[in-house]
């Protein structure tokens, strides 16, 4: 049964309100355990994602807040004799992979009562937040970096979201939005410290199971806080356990080099980047929430973490539209990383493209 507790404590996930921290010790709240029933993956007729709602943990009586998400494209292509495949996440409603942890997210507060939340975000989550939120009812009052791209802000703006732009790094707008939570009571729907969004993100490994008929061989993904990279991999567990599958895979994270915690962690060196902005804007995490359980992740041996230089994020941008995928630098950086480092990694390799290039405007840079 999915299950949802504090990473430190283990302490159940309240029944009311919203915490984005644990009542007992401080900690941060997770998906324990993603489990889908044994009799099949999806055994709903519901679209998108809903059709795994039995493994999201919600009650019986959780409303459908369903815009479309989920049951993205998978893309094979055969390059230079190696089988890559794209999974689109970029088709989403609100343009990115985060609206299945939003839906899931948008469930949760409609059961409990919400009808007024606080968010920071560099802005795909915030996008996808307010589109959400004017679709069922929810006001949203959304903490930006002014570095933010302005496709996004408008994204935002036009779902009727409170924006806040905030100077400074990233970091910034999460501490002005944690002073908001404080001053006014609404609360914190933060897509990094809320667990419930990693449930609707574990569905991209159940469809990607489904559509290639197999697992993946390799599935390399943007890390900025690592709901993406954590997400896939509980979804992929769970397959392995449940399905009985003893197949090796593997997972690689991509950060920019210019904002890349994690990478300096896992080698032992001292972080000493994130002061100069990234065309991958969604990665600009100074502190990964899942940072932690990634790391002890990696500790297995066959998974790593590679980085990408500045210079080389727009000609994989350009790159991948002329293979038809226009998608949003922090996208751009698997591609890279696949051209890179990729000759050596298990078949297929999935690449996940996570959001929309109609986000970004080129020639800004």
């Amino acid at each position: 049964m999915t299950t949802y507790y504090c990473s430190q404590c283990k302490f159940p996930y309240p029944s009311k309100g919203l915490p984005h921290q644990c009542p007992r010790c401080g900690g941060t709240f997770t998906l324990g355990e993603f489990s889908f029933p044994q009799e099949g993956i999806s055994l709903s007729n519901l679209p998108g994602i809903w059709r795994y709602q039995s493994a999201f943990g919600l009650p019986e009586n959780n409303p459908l807040t369903y815009l479309g998400e989920g049951n993205t494209p998978l893309i094979i292509r055969n390059i230079s004799g190696t089988r890559v495949a794209f999974k689109l996440e970029n088709l989403n409603p609100s343009g990115s992979f985060k609206d299945r942890g939003t839906a899931v997210l948008t469930s949760m507060l409609l059961l409990r009562g919400i009808k007024e939340v606080v968010e920071d975000s560099s802005g795909n989550a915030g996008a996808s937040l307010a589109a959400y939120s004017a679709a069922f009812g929810i006001r949203s009052h959304i903490f930006v970096p002014a570095f933010a791209s302005g496709p996004k802000l408008n994204q935002m703006k036009a779902s009727g979201a409170n924006v806040i732009s905030v100077t400074g790094p990233r970091e910034n707008a999460h501490q002005a939005a944690l002073k908001y939570v404080a001053e006014t009571g609404f609360p914190y729907a933060s897509h990094a410290l809320l667990p419930f969004g990693l449930a609707g993100i574990a569905t991209i490994s159940l469809e990607i199971y489904e559509q290639l008929g197999e697992l993946p061989g390799t599935v390399v993904s943007p890390v900025g806080h690592g709901s993406l990279f954590w997400g896939i991999q509980l979804g992929l567990q769970a397959l392995q356990q449940q399905r009985d599958i003893h197949q090796e895979l593997k997972m690689v994270g991509v950060q920019p080099a210019r904002c890349a915690p994690l990478i300096a962690l896992w080698k032992g060196q001292p972080f000493e980047g994130g002061t100069q902005p990234s065309l991958a804007e969604g990665t600009q995490i100074l502190a990964p929430v899942h940072g932690e359980k990634i790391l002890n992740f990696l500790q297995r041996g066959k998974d790593e973490l590679v980085s990408i230089e500045e210079e080389d994020i727009l000609p994989a941008f350009y790159s991948l539209a002329k293979m038809g995928f226009y998608v949003e630098p922090t996208s751009a950086l698997v591609w890279a990383a696949y051209q890179q480092f990729g000759s050596d990694w298990p078949e297929p390799i999935v690449l996940i493209l996570t959001g929309s290039g109609l986000k970004f405007d080129p020639t800004t840079r």
